[in-house]
């Protein structure tokens, strides 16, 4: 037995998908407008999880380039079958739905093969024991869209040597409730003699939903569990610890226990800053019918569960720039350019190149982020740099998007070296506080304690002094600043539209969870 602490993937790891392979299993989120696209993790255990890498790592494989920060990629769904793991995914904002390959979780994953005719998003895949494999994902009512969020689930056979759809598609599910909005990440499944479908529905917030449907053939018609929805939040009201749960996908045990990972959200005082993150929860079969968390019927914050304890290495949370590649954690916005960044031009440190782009564009800016995984943290950094011109900046960001974030920067203003902190609100920009500063050496630190931010600065650790202590950190939430992702935390550098040859040099960065 495992103590089992919620959520297994805390911060900006929405929408899971799992699969086994014998006693391992591995597990995919969404990235929308980030790169590489999909990281993917590994566990022994459900409970720690380790990431080995991410599917989309070439720029040849996605093109984010333009896109929102919640455009992009949407939804993967992974499977194993025959030795090959497939993943198929959609990017919202160029090309539509494809599919990538690997013999290996590792990679090296395939160039994608973008599939005809799914129109749509939130595909997955199901390999039938007849050797024939089945798309299904969700799309607008064919018969005709009635209401905002009237879509529909649909299935088609596919050939995976031809990688295209086969043969005439079938709606197979509207919905579980009247009206139903947005029924959306469907996955298939056969367990006994039916056929389930297991799929989301009632928008990714407040009001989401999993639900499910079976049937003795593939194709339906398909009959909704009486006990829909099988698992919500939103009859907790809005201050419960855990909201916005959904979009589960299931997993079986090598013993025939059975488990689901799904999204869901924890506000902070109102406010989400961490976007939907991924949470496990225990299935029992009953009825030829899943319960999800039998007795309780909600994702719990600590539960016991029939699992052996595995722990795998930790996550880094402090990066000295030593190793030849960036780890695994790190995300660009959009597809990263040349001269970008460089881990060599000085050993031991990471170089930023200033670039006209900014974090307020849809173009790929100077930023390298990390996502915010808990309510209290602290992060850190030692820089060196010194701004030649007017609006040459770098330092820490917060980002939701490019309409919301703040800036904690060295700049250089009217010919003088200043450090300041600027927050950014429905596009306009706001200086909070500013400082002169000389040296060449400084210290940014930011401090998060239930959506309170505190910053310090020095020229040295020892000589660091606050800033300012009390910046609220919801203009930063989903409630606030919209979409579908969460805050990352971040190094920049800009020369805010101007050409120019500087760089500022990062010797590390820290990223510390504190007491929740």
């Amino acid at each position: 037995m495992i103590t089992l602490k919620n959520p297994i993937l805390s911060g900006f790891y929405p929408d899971p998908s799992i699969c086994r392979v014998d006693k391992e299993y591995y597990l995919v989120n969404s990235t929308f407008c980030y790169f590489p696209a999909i990281p993917i993790f590994h566990s022994r255990d459900l409970v720690h999880w380790e990431q080995i890498g991410n599917v989309l790592n070439q720029n040849s494989q996605v093109d984010l380039s333009g896109c929102e920060h919640s455009g992009g990629i949407f939804a993967p769904t992974i499977r194993w079958h025959d030795s090959t793991f497939y993943l198929i995914t959609t990017n919202m904002s160029h090309g539509g739905t494809f599919i990538v390959t690997a013999q290996s979780p590792y990679g090296p994953w395939s160039e994608p093969h973008f599939i005809a005719g799914t129109d749509g998003m939130d595909p997955s895949l199901f390999f039938d024991s007849d050797g024939r494999v089945f798309y299904v994902g969700t799309r607008p009512n064919s018969g005709g869209v009635r209401y905002f969020g009237d879509w529909e689930i649909w299935i088609c056979e596919i050939n995976l040597q031809k990688m295209e759809l086969v043969g005439k598609d079938t709606v197979i599910w509207r919905g579980a409730l009247r009206g139903a909005a947005w029924p959306e990440g469907p996955h298939l499944y056969k367990h006994g003699l039916y056929y389930y479908l297991l799929s989301a529905e009632g928008g990714t917030e407040f009001f989401h939903a999993v639900v499910i449907a079976r049937s003795e053939c593939i194709t339906g018609p398909y009959e909704g569990n009486p006990a829909n929805p099988i698992l919500t939040h939103r009859h907790l009201g809005r201050n419960s610890t855990i909201v916005n749960v959904g979009h589960g996908d299931l997993v079986d045990t090598p013993d025939g226990t059975w488990f689901m990972v799904l999204l869901g959200s924890r506000p902070c005082e109102g406010y989400t800053n961490m976007g939907r993150e991924t949470f496990l929860a225990s299935v029992e079969w009953q009825n030829e019918w899943p319960i999800v968390n039998p007795g309780y019927g909600r994702v719990e914050e600590i539960q016991t569960i029939n699992m052996s304890d595995c722990p795998l290495p930790p996550q880094p949370c402090c990066d000295h720039f030593e190793g030849e590649y960036l780890n695994n954690q790190w995300m660009f916005l959009r597809n990263p350019t040349a001269n970008l960044y460089s881990l060599s031009e000085r050993k031991g440190f990471l170089r930023l190149f200033l670039k006209p782009q900014t974090l307020s564009g849809l173009d790929n800016p100077a930023f390298l982020g990390v996502r915010q995984r808990h309510q209290n943290y602290l992060v850190e950094t030692k820089m060196e740099f010194t701004p030649h011109c007017d609006g040459e900046t770098s330092g820490l960001a917060v980002v939701q998007n490019n309409h919301y974030n703040i800036r904690f920067e060295k700049a250089l203003q009217n010919g003088k070296a200043v450090v300041q902190i600027v927050q950014r609100i429905n596009n306009k920009e706001k200086i909070i506080a500013q400082e002169p500063f000389s040296g060449d050496m400084l210290y940014l630190k930011i401090v998060e304690h239930r959506r309170i931010i505190r910053f310090f600065y020095g020229e040295s650790a020892d000589t660091q002094q606050l800033m300012f202590d009390s910046l609220d950190s919801k203009m930063l939430s989903t409630e606030i600043a919209g979409g579908f992702v969460g805050c990352c935390i971040g190094l920049f550098a800009t020369s805010n539209g101007k050409k120019s040859d500087g760089y500022s040099d990062f010797e590390w960065f820290e990223y510390v969870p504190a007491d929740e």
